[in-house]
């Protein structure tokens, strides 16, 4: 009856919800510390525009997000044919699939990533290709080299889920040399905004506008607080952006994420008022990661993963008892890692003091 491409298709499982976690094991104050979300939450402006939208939500939203799009090519340069939307940016990773690869085409993903490539590859009968990391960074050398005739598409995650590490401008240049214009390139940005403060990452969109085939893609979900409204952008050559529009759901971003992301593009100050938060609070893990012994990878987005040198499912679990989630390294192939998200000052200083205790008694 199923398609014996979704036979070994396994479901995505996110970072716990603190619901759930009440529900389990019956506790509260719980800090969510496993999904990367913005957790000093929504602008002010956000808040005020889904508060003044609510009363319409009894009509469609506008299928075609005629104002989001024209607000996303007034910032960033370019015209709306170009740009594509999606339920999250997670979708427009399926949408490129779907809209790209035929049976047995190739796509070209790192591993460990972002977890959606490979799945909707091998959705459409196409053939993941997984190339290993290479001391926790993308290994662009053997990327490039597994590039053939049958390529059609290549996933780069920049900065890298869950690793938190980047490619350079100069790395990605030579990367892009490399690859056969026909090959598409897609630069998942999620983490945009975070990651433009090292000098040498490299903004996507200056490659979308001088490379054919290259698609970038961003979300609202990360800096600018709507993860829970569902929201992601891309840039694609119109002839792409053309064909996604073709397949997508009619209605695929709501109204209320349509509003609230326009609002969120009036309000980059407060962007950047996170962006300085979060570096802030990387700094602060960084120090007591050190104090205690442990080692970190250096990270360019709103997380970091810390090695605990134990068991990462075991300190999971301890610390999810003590009312802390995170992310387990071992479902990236990371079995003494764990992954946090960087939160506001209260919650770094108590993932800290609670990580202490749980690393005692392990």
């Amino acid at each position: 009856m199923v398609r014996k491409a979704l036979e070994n298709l396994k479901p995505y499982v996110p970072g716990k919800p603190v619901e759930e976690v009440e529900r389990e094991l019956g506790i509260t104050n719980i800090d969510k510390l496993a999904s990367n979300e913005n957790l000093w939450g929504i602008s002010p402006k956000v808040a005020a525009a889904i508060k003044e939208a609510v009363d319409k939500v009894n009509y469609y939203p506008d299928g075609g997000a005629f104002r989001l799009k024209e607000k996303i090519a007034a910032k960033y340069g370019v015209t709306p044919d170009n740009i594509i939307l999606g339920n999250g940016s997670d979708e427009l990773v399926m949408f490129l699939a779907m809209a790209l690869i035929d049976p047995g085409d190739e796509a070209i993903m790192p591993v460990p990533s972002f977890p959606r490539y490979e799945p909707v590859v091998t959705m459409m009968n196409g053939i993941a290709r997984e190339i290993p990391l290479k001391e926790h960074r993308l290994d662009l050398k053997t990327m490039a080299e597994a590039v053939n005739e049958k390529t059609r598409l290549v996933y780069l995650c920049n900065p890298n889920n869950p690793t938190g590490t980047y490619i350079t401008k100069g790395e990605l240049e030579e990367f892009l040399e490399r690859v056969p214009e026909e090959v598409v390139v897609v630069l998942d940005e999620a983490y945009f905004e975070f990651a433009r403060l090292f000098n040498d990452y490299p903004d996507g969109l200056n490659f979308f506008k001088k490379r054919p085939n290259t698609v970038v893609l961003r979300t609202f979900s990360k800096a600018y607080g709507l993860a829970g409204l569902r929201v992601g952008y891309g840039f694609a050559p119109e002839n792409l952006a053309k064909a996604i529009n073709s397949l997508r759901p009619p209605f695929n971003v709501n109204f209320l994420a349509q509003m609230a992301a326009v609002a969120a593009l009036d309000d980059e100050e407060y962007v950047r008022e996170v962006v300085k938060n979060t570096d802030e609070g990387k700094k602060f893990l960084y120090q007591e990661i050190i104090r205690m012994g442990l080692s970190y990878i250096p990270s360019a987005a709103n997380f970091l993963m810390i090695k605990t040198e134990k068991p990462s499912a075991l300190v999971f679990r301890e610390l999810l008892k003590r009312g802390v989630i995170v992310r387990s390294g071992d479902i990236f192939g990371m079995d003494d890692w764990i992954r946090v998200t960087v939160g506001t000052p209260v919650q770094n200083a108590r993932f800290i003091n609670e990580l202490k205790m749980v690393l005692e008694i392990l």
